[in-house]
């Protein structure tokens, strides 16, 4: 989706429909002139051309749309929080079933230093330091569309230690310098805990030091994940593959590949994409992982799978899970979910201007992120009438590109051939 002006009849559609949201999910707001001018931001994210600005929202001239705009964003003092939990309650009652709350990082890089949460800090995402704002979004995901629910912003220490600084920013006295996994995990506790959700796996990625407590924090509320992790990762075993039987320690590409015998073929089609792939998978039951330090009760073992693409002679890829009643494929689909939030991340989320804001306070940040994500969903949900209405008038065709369009099978590469390999082949469609 290019970022730039809708098709006229597009637009229509989205504000029809932005009308029947209003009321759905912005009940919690106390004035009906508040509804309105989150009806007009929502317009303004799904219609405007170039950086969704407050300003540019607001248009050339109109100077008092443009400070009651800032108003209703950067002051007003509306909960984000019911907002969000009635978008994500709607989803999962009307929208393709999720299958799973995906946390997706989201890095914004800043040229000053005064927006709230702004400074220099090491990015894994982008593999060096970098002076921005590290967020997070969860993701009701499945394997036709996903939609970002909810949103973390990070911290550096400076911006809670420092008092000024946290006074203009408005930043609440509850919040903490925590890292974004620790973020996004005290978040995925709340949706559990208070949003009356059906309970999904988490799917994320979580470094090596993280990794332990990130298990420890959703095991405790019996949340399923599945965790990407990297393959240097120590883990501990009993005897499997090469290892003779006993106690043993190794990285988590090497228990893996010590397994290559035992590896199934997996079909698959790739989000946004006809053609299908061939994965190989092979996972083994783990004790836990060398880096934890637990002084309680020792965690049920856990699934560590390996996967490997065509082009690898190693395994390149990694996760573990606590879900061990699926098969091997599932639980490779849920993982790969990630790339059907990174599809719509990009093609949806980012031209409605989920990086776009330019204030600086917490609540502003939030509020935007909020309305950002009602239009992120407005946009799915209408391109999914349209191909809906399509299909009744009869034409018997769907716009590919839209949200719940169906496809036809994938065209898959040859089988490659593998020693030892068994017969049998799983498929994911």
């Amino acid at each position: 989706m290019a970022r730039g002006v809708l098709p006229e009849e597009s637009t229509k559609e989205l504000s029809e429909l932005i009308d029947v949201l209003i009321p759905l999910f912005f009940e919690s707001l106390p004035r009906r002139d508040q509804r309105n001018w989150a009806r007009v931001y929502l317009n303004g994210l799904v219609s405007t051309e170039g950086k969704k600005t407050i300003r540019n929202i607001a248009g050339a001239g109109a100077s008092s749309v443009e400070q009651s705009l800032q108003q209703f964003i950067s002051k007003s003092p509306w909960d984000w929080t019911p907002v969000r939990r009635s978008l994500a309650q709607h989803l999962e009652r009307t929208a393709q079933r999720p299958l799973a709350w995906v946390v997706r990082p989201m890095v914004i890089e800043k040229a000053g230093d005064r927006s709230v949460g702004v400074g220099r800090q090491f990015v894994p995402q982008l593999g060096r330091t970098a002076n921005c704002q590290q967020a997070g979004g969860i993701w009701l995901a499945s394997s036709e569309a996903s939609f970002p629910v909810e949103w973390t912003l990070t911290l550096p220490g400076p911006w809670t230690s420092e008092l000024l600084r946290r006074r203009r920013a408005g930043i609440p006295d509850t919040a903490r310098s925590l890292t974004p996994s620790q973020d996004a995990v005290h978040a995925v506790q709340r949706m559990a805990a208070t949003w009356q959700l059906q309970r999904r796996p988490v799917v994320m990625e979580v470094g090596n030091s993280e990794l332990p407590g990130t298990i420890d924090a959703l095991g405790v509320q019996d949340i399923p994940f599945v965790l990407k992790v990297d393959g240097s990762l120590p883990v501990a075993f009993g005897g499997s593959g090469r290892h003779k039987p006993g106690f043993h320690l190794a990285p988590a590409r090497e228990l893996i590949d010590s397994l290559r015998s035992q590896r199934r073929v997996v079909e698959w089609t790739r989000h946004g994409r006809t053609e299908g792939a061939v994965t190989l998978l092979t996972s083994a039951t783990i004790l836990g992982t060398h880096c934890e330090e637990r002084s309680g009760p020792p965690h049920p073992p856990l699934l560590l799978i390996g996967a490997w693409t065509e082009a690898t002679l190693l395994p390149s890829e990694f996760w573990i899970t606590n879900i061990g009643d699926r098969p091997l494929a599932q639980l490779f689909l849920l993982a790969k979910l990630t790339d059907r939030v990174q599809l719509d991340f990009a093609e949806v989320c980012e031209p409605v201007g989920i990086r776009d804001f330019e204030g600086r306070s917490f609540r502003g940040w939030h509020h935007h992120a909020t309305l950002a994500s009602v239009a992120h969903a407005a946009t799915l949900l209408s391109a999914r009438r349209r191909s809906e209405s399509s299909l009744r008038a009869g034409t018997g065709t769907l716009d590919p590109g839209a949200y719940g369009s169906r496809r036809t099978g994938p065209v898959l590469p040859p089988r490659p051939l593998i020693p030892g390999q068994s017969a049998r082949r799983a498929s994911i469609r």
